[in-house]
């Protein structure tokens, strides 16, 4: 798309200059909160809180790692004049920004290929949260720079940082989750049931919400929206009429994929025509930093979780792990909101940015299946199901409508006899299980069981006479579609 626009534009058939310019502002009050309460919202509950120790780790401590050592690296090969001269701070900057991982082409494919289900969550809930981690380290490197820290020794400086990052990570996830189970009781003691599209409504504003307000007291907004998507996914969601549920997932899926959509294309449009600062040394020493980082954060944490994991993480998932950091639409639109001076820094970190992004895209992404498949780490069952075709179509998902995780049917009888009797749970899925799920979520009746099925009943013979354009067929053909 941005090599034809920029054609057209040579030849003077046309002018894009202005729809062309990529506002920061516009992607984080418009395009970047669906994605990241999306991510949130369609998590698999089960397997993230059951691997939740493991996933904080990679993504709290495994991003900071990843952004200390690219960033270091920047500043000290620039103090030796291998590269350009980045200050520590911008250098920061550059490196928490670029730590943001976007595994898209590789959940895919562990999806088609059906690999262990445990590394298909570690390196999905690391991506999740990772991203707020990221923006968040980002903006306090930012924060740092807007003050005079001249007269701050290097000690102060990282407690100052530290506290702030703390304070972001923290207060923001509070308030999200504050919200989250504050829009649970809400939806849990007003039944809107008979009321989808009121339903709805309140579905959405509770939303955005945590993220005006988060924003307006100078927390993470992303942060906060990332949780209350979690928290409503796991609580608020079964509140909801069988009608909302679908259309709840469904409209979030479909706006999600839309936004990264419209980001990717600016993307594109960014290659060719926006100012470019290309030094080759520059982007070269980034990919061995970037890469290097991603090691020094997989491998370590990985053999420490061990000594505290029943499923062990195996050499073959670590080598995985680190080979899926690819980059994406995040760390673009992150350099785009640097506001770094001259102007040349700021084209040279946007540049950079732009080609790790392609390199580990197109490279790393391209090279996961068969590195899969070399390393033999496929369930021999799929690998023969997925011989012949595998399908990585990222939507596909967007057309299984009923997930049995998020559309609920138990009573309180079947819930106390499917889980709080169960021996095997522990730790926070048991609290979870006991306390906190009777309390934020409503056990159906018999009577709602019955109202539910009727309204989809009538839903689906509303569809299937539209479709027939007129009355059903025979009856025989009606009861075979209920």
């Amino acid at each position: 798309m941005g090599a034809v626009i920029k054609i057209i534009e040579f030849k003077k058939l046309a002018n894009w200059k202005e729809e062309e310019m990529f506002r920061p502002n516009m992607f984080f009050l418009l395009l970047l909160p669906p994605i990241i309460f999306e991510s949130g919202y369609s998590l698999h509950k089960g397997n993230f809180f059951q691997n939740i120790g493991s996933i904080t780790l990679f993504a709290v401590f495994g991003t900071a790692i990843s952004a200390f050592v690219v960033g270091g690296g920047i500043y000290f090969l620039g103090q030796a004049d291998v590269i350009s001269k980045l200050n520590m701070t911008d250098s920061f900057a550059f490196g928490s920004l670029i730590s943001a991982v976007d595994p898209v082409a590789t959940i895919a494919i562990f999806n088609a290929l059906h690999v262990d289900p445990v590394l298909n969550m570690l390196v999905f809930g690391e991506s999740i949260l990772n991203d707020a981690v990221s923006i968040v380290l980002t903006n306090t490197a930012e924060g740092l720079t807007r003050k005079n820290m001249s007269d701050v020794s290097g000690w102060q400086t990282f407690l100052q940082a530290l506290g702030y990052f703390l304070k972001m990570f923290f207060g923001s996830a509070a308030l999200g989750t504050l919200t989250g189970l504050i829009s649970a009781l809400v939806l849990k003691h007003i039944d809107l049931r008979k009321t989808p599209s009121l339903e709805f409504g309140m579905m959405i504003i509770f939303a955005y919400l945590p993220y005006g307000l988060a924003e307006g007291i100078s927390l993470s907004g992303i942060m906060a929206i990332l949780f209350s998507g979690i928290v409503m996914s796991h609580y608020t969601h079964h509140n909801l009429s069988p009608v909302t549920q679908i259309l709840m997932q469904q409209t979030l899926r479909t706006v999600a994929f839309l936004c990264e959509t419209c980001v990717f294309a600016f993307l594109g449009l960014s290659i060719f025509s926006f100012p470019h600062k290309f030094e080759i040394s520059f982007v070269i020493w980034c990919i061995v930093l970037v890469l290097f980082a991603r090691a020094v954060n997989i491998f370590p944490l990985s053999y420490l979780l061990n000594f505290f994991r029943d499923h062990k993480i195996t050499p073959k998932m670590m080598f995985i792990m680190w080979f899926s950091g690819l980059r994406g639409a995040i760390p673009y639109a992150l350099s785009l909101h640097l506001d770094l001076e001259p102007m040349e820094k700021r084209q040279l970190i946007g540049t950079t940015t732009i080609i790790i992004v392609l390199f580990t895209i197109l490279l790393l992404g391209g090279s996961t299946m068969p590195l899969i498949r070399l390393m033999d780490i496929e369930d021999a069952k799929a690998r023969r199901r997925n011989k012949k075709d595998v399908n990585l179509s990222k939507t596909e998902k967007m057309g299984n409508t009923i997930e049995s995780e998020h559309l609920s049917e138990l009573t309180e009888e079947e819930y106390e006899a499917h889980y709080i009797r169960r021996q095997d749970l522990k730790g926070f899925v048991w609290l979870d299980a006991k306390y906190l799920n009777p309390f934020f979520t409503r056990r159906l009746t018999q009577e709602d069981l019955h109202h539910g099925r009727i309204q989809m009943k009538t839903l689906t013979n509303k569809w299937y006479e539209e479709v027939r354009q007129g009355p059903s067929g025979s009856e025989d053909d009606e009861q075979e579609l209920l």
